[in-house]
C-alpha cells in the first residue's frame, strides 16, 4: 500500500472511531443562569429624546452555544442589564460583535464539544457527529481550508435558524434595532422575513433585525476577510454595501477589517449615514498591546496620502488610528461604535475593547477581561 492510501485509510479508521465514541456520549441540553462576568458598563451624553446606541461587549464560552437558546439567554441577560440602567427605547441601537453567531455551528452537539480542550478538538467531534455530511462537502470543496468549510456548509441550515431566532427575538422582546453581530453561513439571503441560507460560498454577513424582530431585507457582506477567514470564506462586493434606515438615524454596518479602508466610508458618505456601527473580533488574548503587523490595513491614510505599516504602533494604536476612529470623519456620521467579542471559547483567547466616537470625540471602555456595556447617547 502507497503511502496516500495508508493515510487514507488511517484517516478513515479514525473518523470511524471517533464516530462509535461519538454515538456512545450524550447531548448537553440543560440551561443554567448564565453568567455575565459584567466587570465594565458606562454611558456619554445624556438621553435627548434622539435615540441612542449601545455596544455590547459579551463574554462567551462553549456552553453559551449549547443550543441557540442558551445563546439567547446569554445575550438577553445582557440586554437586561441595559434596560434596568434605562439604556433601552424605542430609538436604540444595540450592537454585537463580529462572529457572535458563527460559534453556534457547534450547538446541539456531543458534552465532549464543548469540553474540549482546544477548538480543533471540538472541530474534530462535530465532524464526528456528522460524519456523513461533513465528508461529503470535504470531498467537493472548492476552499483551501476543507475542514472549516466542510463544517459550515454541513450545519448552515440549523446556524441560519438559530442565528435568526436569537436575534429576531432579541429584537422584539427589547423593542430595539439590533445589529446581530455576524455568522458564517453558506450564501446567506433574507427571504419571507427569516435569514436562511442557499447554495453557494460561504461568506461573514451581519442581519440587522427591526424593533418589531423583523430582519432588514439586505444583509452586510464582509468586503474584507482577513487571512485566518481567506481560506474558507468569500468576499463581499463593494457595490453591495447597504445603509440601513433606522429610529435613531441612517446606519451603517462595517465588520470588522472593512472599517480599516477607506472605500466603504466613501459609499456610507453618499448615502448620508447618520451612524456607523463596526462588529468586530480579535484574537488572540494580548493582542490589544503586542506590536501590530501591519497587515490589515489600506495603504490609504485617513488623513491623506499613504502610510507604509509600522510595528512602531502597537495593535491597539492601528485600530484607533486607521479603523472607525480615524475614518468615521470621512462617512459624515455623527456617531461610530466598534464592539469585540470577549470570552473563552476554547483554546481561542480574544481581546479588544469598545470604542465609541461622538462628534469627533473619542471614548474607550476600560479594557477588562469580561464583558462591558457603552452607551452612546445621541
Amino acid at each position: 500500500m502507497n503511502r496516500g492510501r495508508f493515510a487514507a485509510a488511517l484517516g478513515l479508521l479514525a473518523a470511524a472511531v471517533a464516530y462509535e465514541l461519538w454515538r456512545g456520549s450524550g447531548h448537553v441540553r440543560e440551561h443554567g443562569e448564565p453568567e455575565l462576568q459584567l466587570d465594565y458598563a458606562a454611558e456619554h451624553g445624556a438621553d435627548a429624546g434622539l435615540g441612542n446606541m449601545l455596544g455590547v461587549q459579551p463574554y462567551v464560552v462553549p456552553s453559551d452555544y449549547v443550543t441557540w437558546q442558551s445563546l439567547y439567554c446569554k445575550l438577553s441577560a445582557y440586554l437586561a442589564e441595559a434596560r434596568e440602567r434605562g439604556w433601552l427605547n424605542p430609538k436604540s441601537v444595540v450592537v454585537f460583535p463580529e462572529h457572535i453567531g458563527t460559534w453556534l455551528v457547534a450547538a446541539d452537539e456531543k458534552r465532549q464539544v464543548y469540553s474540549a480542550v482546544t477548538v480543533s478538538r471540538a472541530a474534530a467531534w462535530i465532524m464526528a457527529a456528522n460524519l456523513p455530511r461533513t465528508l461529503g462537502w470535504w470531498l467537493r470543496s472548492p476552499a483551501c481550508d476543507r475542514l472549516r468549510y466542510s463544517l459550515f456548509r454541513s450545519k448552515g441550515a440549523a446556524m441560519a435558524r438559530g442565528y435568526h431566532n436569537v436575534f429576531s427575538r432579541l429584537a422584539s422582546r427589547f423593542g430595539v434595532t439590533v445589529v446581530g453581530g455576524s455568522v458564517v453561513l453558506p450564501r446567506p439571503r433574507v427571504l419571507a422575513g427569516r435569514v436562511v441560507c442557499t447554495d453557494g460560498p460561504l461568506h461573514n454577513v451581519t442581519a440587522l433585525c427591526g424593533p418589531d424582530g423583523m430582519p432588514y431585507p439586505n444583509l452586510v457582506r464582509k468586503i474584507h476577510p482577513t487571512p485566518d477567514e481567506q481560506p474558507f470564506t468569500a468576499s463581499g462586493e463593494l457595490q453591495d454595501l447597504t445603509v440601513f434606515h433606522t429610529p435613531a438615524g441612517c446606519l451603517g454596518v462595517l465588520i470588522c477589517a472593512d472599517s480599516w479602508h477607506p472605500e466603504p466610508y466613501e459609499i456610507l458618505r453618499r448615502e448620508g449615514v447618520d451612524l456607523v456601527a463596526v462588529p468586530s473580533y480579535l484574537i488572540p488574548t494580548g493582542a490589544w498591546d503586542r506590536p501590530w503587523p501591519g497587515d490589515v490595513v489600506s495603504r490609504a491614510s485617513p488623513h491623506g496620502g499613504t502610510d507604509a505599516p509600522s510595528t512602531s504602533l502597537s495593535e491597539g494604536e492601528a485600530w484607533l488610528r486607521y479603523a472607525l476612529p480615524g475614518r468615521i470623519a470621512s462617512s459624515g456620521a455623527r456617531v461610530g461604535i466598534n464592539v469585540f467579542l470577549h470570552g473563552s471559547l476554547w483554546d481561542l483567547g480574544a481581546d479588544g475593547h469598545t470604542i465609541v466616537v461622538r462628534d469627533g470625540q473619542v471614548f474607550e471602555a476600560e479594557h477588562v477581561h469580561g464583558a462591558s456595556l457603552l452607551n452612546v447617547w445621541l
